[in-house]
């Protein structure tokens, strides 16, 4: 299985809790507080670093248990059971990160608008966030060790400039002066415009969350992450009452400061460092809202990982991209959200107003994200007390003091600053809420895996005691360790090939296919065959227990009776869906290779394997007693990664000594497109010597069963590229060539190679293009007869 890697550091841990700290909330609402409160705007931060200090103090004990990435969502889970209450918790906090990413990116936005668009260009108000967003989502979905590098460039960037900033304002005046305008600030604003300010500050200070929720990527996260918590929260805190100081020692006039709002602190830079410390401040500004973003999106992205594998969210999140080792779809989905949410309260409902009756804007989009960041982080202080209570046996590495008293004061101030949030946000965090809870009881959520799939029998390899079978781990056993865990852990360095197995005639061809495959492709190949006994939904897995060990011991039966120069393994597993099990198998036993018989009665097995295998896969249909051997293969020309995948699987088996013919088929009819022969013996280059064959048939897949025929070879073809435009399982040409291949006795081999994005876009987009080359084709002037 592709897993997560343990990559970031103190230092990367430390920059994301810090960079999604000083972000927008400092840049934006500095200026905004310094207006309302005056100097009272430090102790508006103070209140709100101590109400997020509590609950970082209940996420610090949970993360010295739980060492993964999820964050609030990981903690409610381990304590709760109400899937309702863990789903609200779940998207609530994604929501909340990505909508903290929204504001920061939106803010980022303004400031461009501001300091860096020239006034007279028009650009609509949140193109330049999408446009960011949609970056920084590349970024994530291509690796974590790439983009926590990033976050700890771009954190001590800005962590620079406000330190400048800083000095500056300190410098202008002496230091009694300083503090006499600082002091004579405190008498602005009243305890009301105190909490008003901290409620909305509070997302500055949620950064520490960033840090529990990539807990999976943090190396030693048990010591670390408490300490980058720790050490983030305390050094913000400082920072931001010294910006407090330096704000309050500008010559500005308060309404100016008022009226820039959220570019405010560009304006008081101008005043103590003139038009250079202007520009360092903006560039600090877009540092900072950049590497928060970053440090969000990081964290949505885990508990949507989280989410997709506990069946809280589709499956589809929790998989690990297999070139990048990121969470791509949950990075996918958590970029989409953030493009929404700038598009409906920036752009389609701004504050100022717009088209429709509803404003929302900036303050409206602080409330919606601090509302779906406050309310988890109460459930998460009620999950302390309860854990405490319910698992007194757990090791906790750092116990929290005080405990019921300190989080029920953390759950009631997180409750009292909700109430001091922008309303507007507020009704459209609760609406949205209530719409998705809704939307997944609907949905009823994906089953767990342990309810889809059950090893009934671990992996058991037969012994040289006259065939006998015995479990894995006794000494007889020639693979050593006992149960499919650790048959895993002992072999992880192995090619893998999964042998999924219906009829037990076939088993035998198939491990041998297997063996002389992996034997291409790695030194020692382990094949694991494993036999599928599905039940119905309503039917226990315990009622069919005795079936399942039945089958596999007849299996291992059937293997003992042949000769194989192959390691394998037997295994009996029941489960609701035979291609869940088969896929889940493959990524969770670490699979390079799938070899499974090609479907007869259940298409719908081959075509979700083919579609979501972690791997290659490779179809197999004719082979038996009397096939021919991978002495001889032939393959077909073509294009596609399907067909480099079959021309690959030649190219091995020239090279070691098998004859390899070329089939290069033109159809007479429309029964497929003539494909580029040069471009398959280009990738013939392992072979010393090719056969290359000239054929005209009424269809390609004629051509070529009937070249195949001829050499007394097996054919290896590439699954089809059209084959999303098609009833068919792989396509026309596949399906007829196993069609005519059957009556004419040729075994066929058909490889599927796994496809990203840009390969379902490409599969999509060929039969336009192939209508097109057939239309100018039969379009092209006749050659000139003179």
């Amino acid at each position: 299985m592709v897993e997560h890697t343990r990559t970031l550091g103190f230092r990367v841990a430390f920059a994301i809790g810090l960079g999604t700290m000083i972000a927008a909330g400092i840049f934006s609402l500095s200026g905004t507080a310094i207006a309302q409160v005056g100097s009272n705007a430090v102790i508006s931060f103070v209140i709100a670093a101590a109400i997020a200090g509590v609950t970082a103090a209940s996420y610090s004990e949970f993360a010295s248990i739980y060492a993964e990435n999820g964050g609030g969502y990981l903690f409610s889970s381990r304590t709760f059971k109400d899937d309702r209450l863990l789903f609200a918790v779940g998207a609530s906090l994604f929501l909340g990160y990505s909508a903290t990413t929204a504001f920061y990116l939106a803010t980022m936005g303004e400031w461009f608008h501001q300091f860096i668009i020239p006034h007279d260009i028009s650009i609509p108000h949140g193109t330049v966030a999408v446009a960011t967003a949609i970056l920084l989502g590349v970024l994530n979905a291509r690796g974590t060790e790439e983009s926590g590098t990033f976050q700890v460039i771009v954190t001590g960037a800005k962590v620079a400039v406000l330190l400048a900033f800083i000095g500056g304002a300190l410098a202008y005046q002496a230091p009694s002066a300083t503090v006499d305008t600082f002091i004579g600030g405190f008498e602005k604003g009243g305890p009301a415009g105190i909490i008003s300010i901290a409620a909305v500050a509070f997302i500055t200070f949620f950064g520490f969350s960033a840090i529990a929720a990539s807990a999976g990527e943090i190396i030693n996260p048990k010591e670390t992450v408490p300490k980058a918590i720790g050490a983030s929260i305390l050094t913000v805190t400082v920072l931001y009452i010294f910006v407090i100081v330096a704000m309050m020692n500008s010559p500005t006039d308060p309404q100016i400061i008022q009226q820039q709002g959220e570019t405010a602190m560009g304006k008081v830079a101008a005043d103590f460092l003139g038009s250079f410390g202007k520009w360092l401040i903006v560039a600090g500004a877009i540092f900072s809202m950049v590497s928060a973003s970053n440090a969000s999106i990081l964290a949505a992205s885990g508990i949507g990982s989280l989410m997709g594998r506990q069946g809280q969210a589709p499956r589809r999140f929790s998989r690990i991209h297999l070139e990048y080792g990121t969470p791509f779809w949950s990075v996918v989905a958590c970029t989409g959200t953030i493009v929404t949410l700038v598009v409906a309260f920036i752009a389609l409902f701004p504050a100022e107003g717009g088209a429709t009756p509803i404003n929302l804007g900036l303050e409206a989009l602080t409330g919606f994200a601090n509302l779906n960041l406050l309310a988890p982080l109460a459930v998460v202080n009620v999950a302390l007390i309860l854990s405490r209570r319910r698992f007194p046996e757990i090791e906790r590495p750092l116990k929290v003091p005080l405990v019921p008293l300190l989080p029920i004061v953390g759950v009631l101030a997180n409750l009292a600053l909700i109430t001091n949030l922008p309303p507007h946000g507020i009704v459209v965090g609760i609406a949205v809420e209530v719409a998705l809870v809704g939307a997944y009881l609907l949905w009823g959520g994906a089953p767990d895996v342990d309810e889809m799939m059950t090893r009934t029998v671990a992996a058991r390899s037969p012994t040289t005691n006259g065939g006998e079978p015995k479990p894995v781990g006794s000494e007889e056993s020639d693979v050593g360790k006992a149960g499919a865990e650790d048959v895993e852990q002992s072999d992880e360095d192995r090619y893998r090939i999964l042998v999924p197995v219906e009829r037990m005639f076939n088993a035998s061809e198939y491990v041998r296919l297997a063996g002389r495959i992996g034997a291409l492709r790695g030194e020692n190949p382990l094949v694991q065959v494993v036999n599928v006994t599905q039940i119905p939904e309503q039917t226990s897995s315990d009622d069919v227990t005795d079936i399942a060990n039945a089958r596999a011991d007849r299996l291992l039966d059937t293997l003992g009776e042949a000769n194989f120069d192959v390691e394998y393994t037997v295994e009996g597993h029941i489960c609701r869906s035979v291609s869940f099990d088969i896929l889940n198998t493959a990524r969770t036993d670490d699979v390079d290779l799938i070899l499974m018989g090609y479907p007869k009665e259940h298409e719908d097995v081959a075509e979700a394997v083919e579609y979501d295998s972690p791997c290659d896969v490779l179809f197999v249909d004719g082979f038996g007693e009397e096939s021919p051997t991978l002495d001889s293969i032939t393959v077909g020309t073509g294009g596609g990664p399907h067909h480099q995948a079959a021309v690959s699987l030649a190219n091995e088996l020239g090279r070691t000594g098998s004859d390899v013919h070329v089939a290069d088929v033109t159809p007479s009819r429309d029964g497929g497109t003539a494909e580029d022969l040069d471009g398959t013996l280009s990738e013939l280059g392992d072979v010393s010597q090719v056969q290359t064959h000239e054929a005209q048939a009424d269809t390609v897949a004629e051509g070529l069963v009937a070249a195949a025929e001829e050499h007394d070879s097996v054919l290896v073809i590439g699954a089809s590229r059209t084959r999303l435009l098609k009833r068919w399982v792989f396509g026309s040409t596949p399906d007829r060539v196993v069609s005519y291949a059957k009556i004419a006795g040729v075994p066929v081999i058909v490889c599927s190679r796994p496809t990203g994005v840009s390969g379902r876009l490409e599969d999509a987009l060929f039969p336009v293009y192939r209508t097109l080359k057939k239309f100018r084709r039969g379009h092209a002037p006749e050659p000139n007869s003179n």
